[in-house]
């Protein structure tokens, strides 16, 4: 049975489910994949790189007609990125991390759904405050950036919803199976925006590597901190820290990022660690949920047995 709610009336999708637009992973295949599944595909751009979006949005178009959008890091674009993004007609634009009010109204003024990712009360307010059509509520749980001290899903959610009503909240942080789904919407969420999950599938734009990683780690040996962006040299604003696994720069400097932060030969040692080979290409970002990952289905079919078993879940619930 389809689970209607103002998420899937507002789309015309079948089930209450999003793809977070993780960058570097959530490509165009990916988005289609999702959409195609019945949920909503969201083409994790990230910095609006135009040959990039080239790549991925021909892919996108491709490989569905159904409904789909593009997700901005707001910190680290500018108007044109949302303006070249517009001109490809999606569904939704999602704007997480920093400021969205430079790009609010036009994202308005082209009939495009407005989706604000929130990790605290004052986000929260600024995007009902901006008239976001959708909000997505992050809790600490979730995998790659969030809040540096945010909070919990279970907590969270339920305040964001009561805060933006009538305005349609999502769910997003430790989600990963039906159940997850299920409880976002007990907690008067319209639905789940899905990242680590969406990460093991046959469409990610992952390495075997990282599949691998994410199927067989767990939510206990996740850390959220900056010692990884610092190494990088990431520009990434420190209020948002990232939810990896495991990492030997993470044992390296645990407790220092001060030091890290100043340390001039640390991101050499990085950069030669990674020629080496000695680390991976990028971190592996996960969220607290990775336990319930052991295979690396297809997109399109993860959405419908993620909506399957919620409705299992919800009709257990209610039988209490």
């Amino acid at each position: 049975m389809a689970l209607s709610t103002a998420f899937t009336k507002l789309f015309g999708v079948r089930h209450p489910i999003a793809l977070a637009p993780m960058g570097g992973s959530a490509g165009g295949a990916l988005t289609a994949a999702v959409s195609r599944g019945g949920g909503l595909g969201l083409l994790g751009s990230g910095n609006g790189e135009r040959g990039w979006l080239a790549r991925e949005l021909a892919i996108v178009a491709e490989n569905t007609t159904e409904p789909w959008g593009i997700g901005f890091l707001s910190w680290q674009i500018d108007v044109d990125a949302v303006e070249h993004a517009l001109e490809h007609n999606p569904a939704a634009v999602m704007l997480s991390f920093g400021d969205p009010s430079p790009f609010a109204e036009r994202i308005h003024q082209a009939g495009t759904t407005l989706i604000i990712q929130v990790t605290d009360l004052e986000e929260a307010r600024r995007a009902v405050d901006l008239g976001a059509d959708v909000i997505v509520a992050q809790g600490s749980e979730s995998g790659g950036h969030g809040a540096r001290y945010g909070r919990s899903t279970l907590p969270f959610v339920p305040v964001v919803v009561d805060l933006a009503a009538p305005v349609p909240v999502l769910a997003a942080g430790g989600i990963a199976d039906g159940r997850g789904v299920a409880a976002a919407l007990a907690l008067g969420a319209a639905g789940a925006l899905i990242g680590t999950r969406f990460q093991a599938t046959t469409e990610a734009l992952i390495t075997a590597s990282t599949a691998a990683a994410i199927v067989e780690g767990h939510g206990g040996d996740t850390e959220r901190n900056r010692i990884l962006d610092l190494a990088r040299g990431s520009r990434w604003p420190s209020k948002y820290t990232a939810r990896t696994l495991g990492h030997p720069f993470l044992d390296a400097w645990r407790g220092r990022e001060t030091e890290l932060a100043t340390d001039p030969h640390a991101r050499q040692d990085y950069q030669l660690a990674l020629s080496q080979g000695d680390i991976p290409p990028l971190p592996v970002w996960a969220g607290e949920a990775v336990d319930l990952i052991d295979d690396l289905p297809s997109a399109a079919d993860l959405v419908a047995d993620l909506a399957a078993q919620a409705d299992v879940a919800l009709a257990r619930a209610g039988k209490g």
